[in-house]
């Protein structure tokens, strides 16, 4: 039987995971079979942002053979390659996976969850209601047309890497390097943290 929690207020951010939460992740991840790590930028900026991108999580951890293992915090950004002030600012947030899917699969599940949120592809830049990328896939590098891996451009946006080095410090970019150094070297310039904003890691 597992020792009560302490009494009292209590910042949740410094309480020990309990032993019972740690086995069951760790239960979680043996129907698992060699996993691979994924990294997943999401993005919105249609609708409700923060409830698309908390449902393409759960949507995402719904999928059989994918764990979510860590979900960044939530930055806002101003649209790459429109006009100033002719699409709504967007929501951003980077998932890091286990995965036993290949990539091709993972993709078309991100297909899947867009479409589930009425994703429209008809316009390049265009407002969407959900994105959803995959960054990178274990070392995979791979020119693929239906899925380059890395992403082409994560290198270059600072809305993917400075979530992502939020969510895992140590990252690296397949081909590219540290994320760190990568972040270092482009402008955050439209891309701000939202610290009054949470996503939930699923249960």
């Amino acid at each position: 039987m597992s020792a009560p929690f302490a009494q009292g207020p209590s910042d949740p951010t410094v309480q020990p995971v309990p032993a019972s939460v740690i086995e069951q992740v760790d239960a979680a991840d043996t129907t698992l079979s060699n996993p691979k790590r994924a990294v997943v930028a999401l993005g919105a900026n249609l609708g409700n942002r923060l409830e698309t991108l908390q449902g393409a999580i759960d949507a995402l951890e719904d999928t059989p053979g994918v764990r979510v293992k860590g979900v960044s915090p939530v930055y806002e950004t101003e649209p790459w390659g429109v006009a100033p002030d002719s699409q709504p600012s967007y929501f951003n947030a980077v998932v890091v996976l286990k995965t036993t899917l290949p990539p091709s699969s993972l993709l078309e599940r991100a297909h899947a969850v867009e479409e589930a949120f009425h994703r429209v592809r008809d316009e390049r830049w265009g407002p969407r209601t959900l994105d959803v990328d995959i960054v990178a896939y274990a070392e995979v590098v791979s020119e693929d047309p239906h899925l380059t891996l890395p992403h082409p451009r994560a290198h270059e946006r600072a809305f993917v890497l400075a979530p992502w080095l939020d969510v895992d410090p140590e990252a690296a970019l397949p081909g590219r390097g540290r994320v760190a150094d990568l972040l270092a070297a482009v402008t955050r310039d439209g891309v701000a943290p939202r610290a009054d904003l949470e996503l939930q890691l699923p249960e």
